[in-house]
């Protein structure tokens, strides 16, 4: 029972922390302002981890990669507490591998609840800082959706879509996992 609830709050730590650093990588790649209300709770989370990795991991272009190596780095951490809180001696080789895939399931549930509030910003038809951030951050991604994905009776339905993509993307992930992990 221990285990468990440890593991649940270094999940909802990591999850949090990790899930502003990569919406910092994507806002920073979008070159989206973070003067409103979503870019400084994404400061407020990730700038003890970001500001020190930035002096020692330079950025790649657009890339922000102390914001994409953060994120790894937490989900690392994450697994290598819980490994040692297992005792185990062995299997410590696959911890990598669980913190590259922990980090793409927490990238799939992140924009997964940005379309989420996106869809429901969109219906309540509001204008405010934070929804305009929120449709920056997802028209990207809906565009090439948008131009397979045709109106349904005047209705836009690239944001379930992309919901349903990304659950079976989330899928394969779950599947995908014991399979590499065999290898270790």
């Amino acid at each position: 029972m221990l285990y468990q609830i440890i593991s649940f709050l270094l999940e909802v730590a990591t999850g949090l922390v990790g899930s502003a650093c990569l919406l910092r990588l994507y806002m920073q790649y979008q070159r989206i302002s973070f003067r409103n209300p979503v870019g400084n709770l994404v400061f407020a989370l990730s700038d003890w981890l970001i500001l020190p990795l930035r002096r020692v991991v330079p950025a790649l272009g657009r890339w922000d990669l102390a914001s994409l190596i953060a994120p790894i780095l937490l989900k690392l951490l994450q697994f290598f507490l819980l490994w040692l809180l297992a005792g185990s001696v062995s299997g410590w080789l696959a911890l990598p591998v669980l913190a590259l895939f922990g980090v793409l399931s927490m990238a799939i549930a992140g924009l997964t609840g940005l379309l989420l509030i996106y869809s429901v910003l969109s219906w309540m038809q509001t204008r405010t800082p934070m929804s305009d951030v929120i449709e920056r951050l997802c028209v990207p991604l809906l565009q090439p959706v948008r131009r397979i994905v045709p109106l349904i009776g005047g209705l836009d339905l690239s944001a379930l879509v992309l919901l349903v993509l990304l659950q079976i993307a989330s899928i394969i992930i779950g599947y995908a996992l014991p399979t590499v992990l065999a290898y270790f």
